[in-house]
């Protein structure tokens, strides 16, 4: 297993050794987010490949699941960015970095996601690796389950919001409806609620003790990343966002409070 996780890593380095490369060509570090769905798909790949003793059935569910995730991610992550330019994050790393920029940002961007990447993949290993049970438990069941409430969740939540904003009446408005009026991150919830899927998998397997990739994958899109750093501007920004904080769950699903204004 140790060497199949190796050759792994190997994988991912030389993919985001070539991504950034194209990064400074094209001055667009953003291109890394692109990635990161697809990057999950050639891992799972890789793992499928090198574990011919695991349980066939499972590795193609686990296999396929990843494969439709991320690529359904990388693909609404092009449409959503293309002809945008890059990310107001990397700009801003970019201007505070100066000239360092070209190498600073393989180690702080690239190699950072690589390595996170390689960590979190562990379950898609961890579920194709062992030959036992030699048949779907309920587990995997339960896996595929959670992996469909959060592939609805992440793909609705997208398909709304583009639409939304596809709409021109729309502009500096509040998507508040559909499955945003559950939560005000239905996409990040659903994205970590497909790697609880995984991790459920591959506990089916024996991987019991991969829990802690899911867990990292919570954390990143909850307090770090996803809606830390998105709340952070759209609560002082966007009009009606501090009423919608107060009456939205940020990250579960539940039914709406009544906000003060509703009450008065």
């Amino acid at each position: 297993m140790l060497t199949i996780y190796a050759t792994a890593a190997l994988v991912i380095l030389a993919s985001m050794l070539a991504l950034w490369v194209l990064s400074l060509w094209l001055k667009d570090a953003s291109i890394v987010d692109i990635f990161w769905g697809a990057g999950f798909v050639i891992t799972a790949w890789v793992y499928f490949y090198l574990t011919p003793d695991g349980f066939m059935t499972r590795k193609l569910l686990i296999a396929i699941l990843a494969t439709i995730w991320g690529l359904r991610l990388s693909i609404h992550i092009l449409i959503r960015n293309w002809g945008h330019g890059e990310d107001f994050r990397y700009q801003k790393w970019r201007e505070e970095s100066g000239k360092n920029w070209w190498w600073f940002s393989f180690f702080k961007v690239f190699l950072l996601q690589g390595f996170l990447m390689w960590i979190i993949s562990f379950p898609l290993l961890a579920s194709q690796v062992s030959p036992i049970p030699s048949r779907l438990i309920w587990l995997d069941y339960l896996g595929l389950l959670a992996w469909g409430i959060g592939f609805f969740f992440e793909a609705v939540g997208d398909w709304q919001l583009s639409r939304f904003k596809a709409e021109p009446a729309n502009k500096g408005q509040l998507l508040k409806t559909g499955v945003w009026r559950y939560t005000r991150h239905p996409n990040y919830f659903g994205d970590a609620t497909q790697w609880w899927g995984f991790y459920l998998i591959a506990a089916a397997a024996g991987g019991f003790w991969s829990i802690f990739s899911p867990i990292i994958m919570t954390l990143l899109l909850r307090n770090v990343s996803g809606v830390s750093m998105l709340e952070k501007s759209l609560k002082d920004t966007k009009p009606g966002y501090q009423d919608y904080m107060r009456t939205t769950n940020a990250f579960i699903p539940w039914f709406p409070k009544r906000s003060n204004s509703a009450r008065s």
